[in-house]
């Protein structure tokens, strides 16, 4: 077992018998650094220390990663592959589950084709997990069916970074620099809940005279900081990107030299924007003419600014639209590239981003490279050992994948690292969809949701069981290292992998023995490409504590600030995004006269696997609940704790009512880390982003009913 041991210090003792093993939260992009503390004797996890010298984080962490180390040894852990038997899960040894899969994956394939199989990946997982499932599906089952759940999380950053930068990287400068900022432009984003260790260097910057914008129809903890909040309806972001970027050009507050020599588009941008006044804008967007003057006049007088977003602007049909405008006001100012300036989106998963460039997206393989580019097929199947005509071709986004599963032309399903009956839009769609597969395998610690539908569970092990990497949510690659020995006959997800291929007679692609070698290959197999991680190295990481992508040499040590000379382009300059309003898929109607939106409290995690299973946490918030403005909540007659009932074209639900000041009197918001009856992806939209593929969680139009007593 490979360990780190941390060296004693000032803020850290190791106690007589115990070690301290260092390493990052499983949780949120911040990958907060922390040290696991395990008794020696037994070798058991017996509690955890934040880590002073993570650069990071600095020590801090939130109340999901001070007890994230309870969910490695937590009683509800699966220990044994599980068979269901006449509807009930019987425990088997993994030789029994593993005839089971090579059976009934090779009768669906021979009756039906490769393709009949589908993977469905997440990105909770290391970047050498990651890397090989996209692998996995196309070479160890042959299939073009594999994407992921990054797809509900981060592909509209993606789609809008590509579109404007060239490249994908969730931040173009190392945090560090945030201290030294004068601005932060943040929108659909409520970073103090839902990556609260990041508050503190916002705290650093506002200290020495920093601005905070924030847009959000609720004024959450993050909007409580700011000097100006920005009210706006759910929906309506490129309406307000745009009125904010026809300001600074009225203004002249555009850095003229930088975008002429670093920027097309700029005269089409100026003709779209001339109608976003202050008043057509606020009348789009909800938000007072006032504020809307203000907060241009602030960003557009701030020498280095940092535009920030995340889930509220992407998941939106115009997801990619909204990213690539609050881009362009970064490079109408002239900050991308320079120092404590640029753009940023918060990465929601723990390797959000390092799980989404190597190769389980539909269109993607290592190193963000095309699955459509022959060039690119041609090289990494020269990695993988296949000839470049076996590759697959382009699959399906992950909400499609269910359309395949309904008309059956996916029977059979791998499922890693996710729950899907939970985090997918209109979950009653696609409970039912995954209810008709043929046959279903879940891999998982825990009985999900999405494993309780399964033919056969497979147990995983939990992220401290594990040795690998994951690429935080500045584009830093770190090391997650192995604490304990994984519980029971639990294996490690590229184990699993690796088991199956053997019995689809594709073990040779596979042969690995440990992490490092997968490592070692996912370099390879992205050297040259736009997410190059070839000159990281396990040392390289241990060494720098971190080391930032791209690297392309062995030499290199990384790249903290990325286009400081030119965008990842064709002609190395960005794109400024010319797009007019477009509303969100559904509108209000008598029928359905509100909005809804949805997102994260700071006690839960994702679909809450994980985290509802943790004591402290669910005391602290057991069950979803409603938001809704006291106005509101009078009209309908509704008192605060009072159970009603929202509607929406596609379910219900029966949630407690909380009254708050904090939210626009249109507009309601419910968490959505519960599953079944209390799942709000029971009513949310699953119109798509045209780019990303990105589901509409972020809005609505829903009924509001009091129930009779």
């Amino acid at each position: 077992m490979s360990q780190f041991l941390v060296k004693e210090g000032v803020k850290n003792q190791i106690r007589q018998g115990e070690k301290l093993v260092t390493t990052h939260c499983c949780y949120c992009g911040m990958q907060c650094g922390m040290h696991i503390r395990v008794d020696e004797k037994s070798n058991k996890v017996v509690g955890v220390e934040p880590r002073y010298d993570w650069v990071l984080t600095k020590g801090k962490m939130c109340p999901k990663g001070v007890t994230a180390y309870q969910t490695i040894d937590h009683p509800d852990r699966i220990k044994l592959p599980l068979i269901k038997k006449n509807g009930k899960f019987v425990e088997s040894s993994w030789e029994e589950a593993l005839d089971l899969i090579e059976r009934k994956f090779k009768e669906l394939q021979e009756k039906y084709g490769k393709d009949t199989l589908g993977v469905y990946g997440g990105v909770s997982m290391t970047n050498e997990k990651c890397y090989l499932v996209g692998k996995y599906a196309r070479v160890g089952l042959g299939t073009r069916y594999v994407d992921y759940n990054g797809r509900y999380c981060m592909s509209s950053a993606a789609g809008g970074f590509n579109k404007t930068l060239g490249m994908d990287r969730g931040s173009t400068l190392p945090w560090t620099e945030l201290e030294h900022s004068d601005c932060f432009f943040m929108s659909g984003t409520n970073t103090a809940e839902c990556h609260p260790t990041s508050i503190q260097w916002f705290w650093k910057a506002k200290d020495k005279g920093a601005k905070i914008i924030v847009a959000d129809p609720r004024e959450t903890a993050t909007a409580r900081i700011a000097d100006v909040h920005l009210d706006l309806l759910p929906g309506t972001d490129t309406a307000l990107a745009n009125g904010i970027m026809h300001l600074l050009i009225k203004h002249d507050y555009v850095d003229y030299e930088y975008v002429q020599e670093r920027c097309n588009n700029f005269a089409e941008l100026k003709e779209v924007t001339a109608k976003f006044t202050p008043e057509y804008t606020s009348k789009l967007t909800g938000v007072a003419v006032e504020k809307i003057i203000k907060a241009a006049h602030i960003f557009g007088k701030s020498p280095r600014s940092v535009v920030m977003f995340a889930r509220g602007v992407e998941q939106q049909v115009s997801g990619v639209d909204n990213v690539s405008l609050y881009t362009s006001m970064a490079l109408l100012r002239g900050q991308i590239g320079k120092f404590a300036s640029g753009v940023a989106t918060f990465t929601g998963q723990g390797n959000g981003q390092g799980g989404r460039e190597h190769g389980q997206k539909a269109d993607a393989l290592p190193g963000y490279r095309k699955i459509n580019d022959p060039k690119h097929v041609e090289y990494v199947s020269g990695v993988w050992g296949i000839k470049p005509e076996e590759m697959p071709k382009e699959g399906v986004s992950a909400y499609e994948m269910f359309g395949l599963m309904e008309n059956k032309t996916i029977r059979g399903m791998h499922v890693i690292c996710s729950n899907p009956v939970v985090s997918s839009p209109n979950i009653n769609y696609v409970t039912k969809a995954m209810e008709g597969l043929d046959f279903l395998v879940v891999s998982d610690f825990f009985l999900s949701e999405t494993a309780e539908l399964a033919d056969v569970v497979l147990p995983a092990t939990t992220w401290a069981e594990d040795e690998g990497t994951t690429t935080n949510i500045e584009g830093r690659v770190i090391r997650i290292r192995k604490v304990v020995e994984p519980i029971g006959e639990s294996k490690p997800d590229w184990e699993i992998i690796k088991l199956i291929s053997e019995r689809m007679e594709k073990g040779k692609y596979f042969d690995y023995s440990e992490p490092r070698e997968i490592f070692d290959e996912l370099r390879v197999a992205s050297k040259g490409g736009k997410a190059d991680y070839f000159g990281v190295t396990y040392e390289k990481i241990d060494e720098q504590d971190g080391v930032f992508w791209p690297a392309p040499t062995e030499d290199s040590k990384g790249t903290p600030s990325i286009f400081q000379e030119k965008f990842a382009t064709e002609d190395g300059k960005a794109n400024l995004a010319v797009i007019d309003y477009r509303g969100p898929a559904e509108v209000k109607s008598k029928e359905f006269p509100l909005w809804l939106t949805t997102g994260r409290v700071v006690f839960h995690y994702l679909s809450g696997n994980q985290t509802r299973r943790v004591g402290f946490l669910m005391e602290q918030c057991p069950e979803p609940f409603v938001e809704m403005h006291p106005e509101l909540a009078s009209q309908y007659q509704i008192e605060n704790g009072e159970k009603v009932k929202l509607s929406t074209p596609r379910g219900h639900m029966i949630v407690p009512v909380k009254i708050t000041k904090a939210i626009r009197k249109d507009v309601m918001f419910v968490p959505y880390h519960w599953g079944k009856h209390q799942s709000v992806n029971q009513l949310t939209n699953p119109a798509l982003d045209p780019t990303s593929r990105m589901p509409e969680f972020k809005v609505c139009a829903v009924k509001l009913e009091k129930l009779s007593k």
